[in-house]
């Protein structure tokens, strides 16, 4: 009854005003009918705003992402930093909001015996036009007609667009009931959980199988699947990592990843880093200056993993001096 009569009395002048105040189109001049005219015509048909991109992914197969014409996205910005932003997600959520990412995912499960690792099939393609509008736009927030109108803006053809800048923090919103469900059950078992976007994670010292079978079956009742090909279950004596960071005893970026990235410094030391660069098959054709920044970066990256990494972060030091002396050859540089 409660959601029934709550807009009970709203008007259609008062659903456009809510929508005129989100300013979706920006700060623009155009009249208030031509503004609604335009954000009607995009939630009607958004799919014909929308083009396929397709990027590799580490498997050598490739990802499809739906990419919105700039007037859509720019609707889809203002719709996340107007509305979205001020939502608070789980704290069990570590992608897509501030703060959040692949170290603090990972810092939850360092030193454990037992660590689970659960990938949700299809996750942007699973979430559905009516999963978007009631745990995004409820009837308790937003007038039927504007949620129903901001829901149909974030999807296409009925579901979550991979690409969209509105997704990530959409999937946020619609997984928060499950990740604080999930979360509290977890607890109570003394297992610790955390979710970077469809990969979830749980560790502790406990039956594999029980976490397993809990969380398809919840997964089950809101219309996702596991994707069974990518449950891992890592022990203690041998190597865990989680989103690429290896948790057994410390944080750590992989011994592999570590090694490369020092053979590559010592080859721009030993040959300088244009001839480095000829020789290097992956790198060939890329810009001295680039180079040092992409190598700095990835130096920047093992030590937001590990800040006691003292030859990396000598590393980083020798490597900023460089950049910043643009006369200076690296080979003077000793690392």
């Amino acid at each position: 009854m409660y959601q029934t009569d709550l807009w009970k009395y709203c008007t259609k002048e008062y659903c456009r005003d809510m929508l005129l105040s989100f300013r979706l189109l920006g700060n623009t001049s155009w009249p208030d009918q031509k503004v609604m005219a335009c954000l009607y015509a995009f939630s009607n048909h958004t799919e014909r705003h929308y083009r396929t991109v397709r990027i590799p992914k580490r498997d050598g197969r490739q990802r499809s992402l739906m990419v919105p014409d700039y007037m859509l996205k720019r609707i889809q910005r203002n719709i996340l930093h107007h509305i979205l932003d001020g939502y608070e997600v789980s704290s069990c959520a570590t992608a897509y909001h501030k703060g959040a990412g692949v170290v603090s995912n990972a810092r939850e499960h360092t030193g454990k015996h037992v660590v689970v690792k659960l990938d949700i099939k299809d996750f942007f393609g699973s979430i559905s036009f009516p999963m978007v509008l009631r745990s995004v736009f409820p009837v308790r927030h937003f007038p039927p007609a504007v949620g129903t109108m901001l829901t149909a803006l974030c999807c296409c053809n009925e579901f979550l667009p991979q690409g969209a800048p509105t997704s990530p923090a959409v999937s946020n919103l619609v997984m928060k009931h499950f990740d604080e469900s999930i979360n509290k059950w977890c607890g109570n078992n003394g297992i610790s959980y955390t979710r970077y976007c469809d990969d979830m994670t749980f560790s502790g010292d406990f039956n594999p199988g029980m976490v397993i079978r809990k969380v398809s079956s919840f997964l089950d009742s809101m219309g996702f699947e596991l994707n069974e090909e990518k449950t891992r279950i890592l022990y203690s004596n041998g190597r865990q990592a989680v989103t690429g960071i290896v948790v057994n005893e410390k944080l750590q970026v992989s011994r592999d990843y570590r090694r490369k990235l020092r053979q590559e410094i010592f080859y721009c030391q030993k040959y300088g880093v244009m001839s480095h660069l000829e020789r290097s098959v992956n790198s060939a054709g890329i810009p001295e200056n680039q180079y040092l920044l992409s190598l700095l970066g990835r130096i920047q990256y093992i030590l937001l993993v590990n800040p006691e990494d003292q030859w990396f972060r000598e590393a980083e030091q020798k490597l900023l001096a460089v950049l910043g002396r643009k006369s200076e050859s690296w080979m003077q540089i000793k690392i």
